[in-house]
């Protein structure tokens, strides 16, 4: 018998081994008991604290408002009733055809992109091709019932989208055994055992994430830090309560006078920059004669619960810009902020630009939001009941648990990073490939309590630094001070920073601002490598009107929007000078890249 299940239909597998399956089932109850184990354990020890009650309750009250706004209608209530009604009466009609072996009119079909439904049995076969459009027909109609409900504010309306998105994606028949003909094939031809497979590692998923489901994206086995990943050749020449300052060794017999210095991120680490040789914006910098120093953020514990956004410039950046120019001998910088590490950046170029500091003289913003009117489902955890929830676990750790941000991050996309995964990993007992990008993204950070606190409060929910209320150190924030040049990179399918956010955050600069925008998401589009680029990029004119308005007179350029980077960096910093050394007596080298702090494990 073919074991692999290729092309097979559920009908015709029809062999199973009974004492094997027996057997299976036997050792499938021991792993469940595992599995259960896992998660009560921690529960029982009081080491949990969910946020789930919260969302649940949040989740009820947004769809009850849909559900409200059309009761209010009778007429409109009526139309929704029979649009449903009678896309099923042609669903039951064409199933019978189906089952009488005459040809069919699907009522309703998957988009294209949607792989969820690849095999051929949710055509072929009559009971799945129903549960197949039962399923996309309820679906399809809740999401139009959000699309269409009068009444309802831009905030619950956005919320209604992503909770009915989360209950479609959770709901597909795709995702159930019995309800899904690949799963149930498998099953059969391997008696069973992937179910095993598949428990022993939810169980192994749970007490990794110390009672809450840490999904694996990939195997993680074959990557270490320093080794295979995050290989740059480069010193620690700084580090101090939280972060590492990284000089990176210069490769080219000149470099621009002008050193960079990063600011990545502290939800995950600043090593996405350089993944490996291939993919490694940072080696191709230095490679370009670019002097780069990257910050290293400490993974925060209780010790660094009171650091803020204030605390993270004066110890961030402003060290980083000090060291970097004390080791070059350069007078200024060009600064990086990459995510939040963006924000951070623009909160700390404003203050600059009240105290006449200097140090910055041109900016570079990747997929950054200084302005979040349009933040995106993110703002969805964003409202005051959910910070609420937020801070009272940060009160209890003095952090926020990496755990938490991660599962916030998949769940902006569920289809593709929580459903295939669950489906791969726990039903079919398949590992998952090894991929560079999803062990950084597994490699998770906590967040500080104050810094996370000014964060969401100050960004997501009250939106100061774009009103020009944010003050730090008692300096009220006005970004359009801001003077100097900036390029700023947006990602067409961004669901972290959409591409509409930070066009709209451009506006607020009083300086020269360059927009640019890259294809794919968050992350890929930042890291398309020049030597090998996946993805394409535009540029265009002034930052005006909608974004639509400036994509249509964009142009679009193949290729790595790295290369235009370059470019503009050189034309406003053109001086070169010979390469610095590494480090200098008041700046001694302390371990080789990339340092101690990233590998700390949340």
């Amino acid at each position: 018998m073919d074991m692999t299940g290729e092309n097979k239909s559920v009908d015709a597998v029809v062999e199973t081994d009974v004492d094997r399956l027996a057997a299976n089932a036997a050792k499938f109850i021991e792993q469940a008991g595992k599995v259960g184990a896992a998660y009560l354990r921690p529960r029982e020890e009081g080491a949990v604290t969910s946020l789930v009650p919260d969302e649940a309750a949040d989740m009820v009250k947004t769809i009850g408002a849909v559900a409200e706004s059309w009761l209010k209608d009778p007429v409109k209530a009526i139309e929704a009733q029979t649009s449903l009604s009678t896309n099923f009466v042609n669903l039951w009609a064409e199933t019978l055809k189906g089952l009488q072996g005459e040809p069919v009119t699907p009522v309703v079909e998957p988009s294209p992109r949607d792989k969820r439904f690849a095999d051929s049995d949710w055509s072929t076969n009559p009971y799945f091709s129903f549960l197949k459009q039962a399923y996309l027909i309820t679906s399809n109609w809740a999401e139009t019932m959000v699309e269409k409900a009068d009444g309802l504010d831009r905030e619950t309306k956005q919320k209604a989208e992503f909770y009915v998105r989360q209950l479609s994606g959770a709901l597909s028949p795709s995702n159930f055994l019995p309800t899904n003909p690949e799963l149930i094939r498998t099953t059969l031809q391997e008696n069973g055992e992937n179910l095993v497979r598949g428990m022993k590692m939810l169980a192994e998923d749970i007490e990794a994430g110390k009672g809450e489901l840490k999904i694996r994206q990939s195997d993680n086995s074959g990557f270490k830090v320093g080794e295979n990943i995050a290989t740059t050749p480069g010193k620690v020449v700084y580090r101090n309560a939280i972060m590492e300052l990284i000089q990176y060794e210069p490769t080219t017999p000149s470099v621009l006078a002008r050193p960079l210095v990063i600011a990545p991120p502290w939800i995950n680490k600043f090593y996405v920059l350089d993944l490996n040789p291939e993919k490694s914006f940072i080696r191709w910098a230095v490679s370009q004669g670019v002097t780069v120093f990257v910050i290293s953020w400490v993974n925060p514990d209780e010790r660094h619960k009171t650091y803020d956004f204030e605390g993270y410039m004066r110890e961030g950046l402003f060290e980083a810009i000090d060291r970097a120019c004390d080791i070059t001998g350069a007078d200024d910088v060009h600064a990086v902020g990459y995510c939040v590490g963006g924000t951070l950046l623009a909160v700390t170029l404003a203050y600059m630009a009240a105290k006449k500091d200097k140090r910055i003289a041109q900016a570079t913003f990747l997929t950054t939001q200084v302005d979040f009117t349009n933040a995106g489902d993110l703002k969805v955890f964003a409202d005051e009941t959910q910070i609420k929830a937020v801070e009272d676990m940060m009160a209890k750790y003095g952090y926020l648990p990496g755990t938490k941000m991660a599962g916030a991050f998949n769940m902006l996309r569920p289809l593709d990073l929580i459903w295939p995964y669950v489906i791969n990993n726990y039903v079919k007992g398949k590992q998952p490939m090894a991929f560079d990008l999803l062990y950084w993204n597994a490699d998770a950070t906590r967040m500080p309590e104050a810094n996370h606190k000014f964060y969401l409060r100050n960004c997501y929910l009250e939106n100061k630094l774009a009103k020009g209320e944010m003050k730090i150190g008692g300096v009220k924030l006005d970004l359009s001070k801001v003077k100097i040049p900036i390029y700023n990179l947006a990602a067409r399918e961004d669901h972290i920073a959409p591409a509409r956010s930070v066009f709209f955050g451009s506006k607020l600069f009083g300086g020269p601002v360059r927009f640019v925008l890259s294809g794919s998401g968050h992350i890929a589009g930042v890291v398309n490598p020049a030597t090998k680029p996946k993805y394409q990029y535009w540029t265009g004119g002034r930052v005006e009107g909608e974004l639509e308005d400036w994509l249509e007179n964009a142009s679009e350029t193949p290729g790595s929007w790295w290369v235009d980077w370059r470019k503009w960096y050189g034309e406003i910093a053109p001086k070169e000078t010979k390469p610095p050394k590494i480090g200098n007596k008041r700046n001694k080298p302390i371990c080789d890249a990339p340092g101690e702090y990233v590998r700390v494990k949340a």
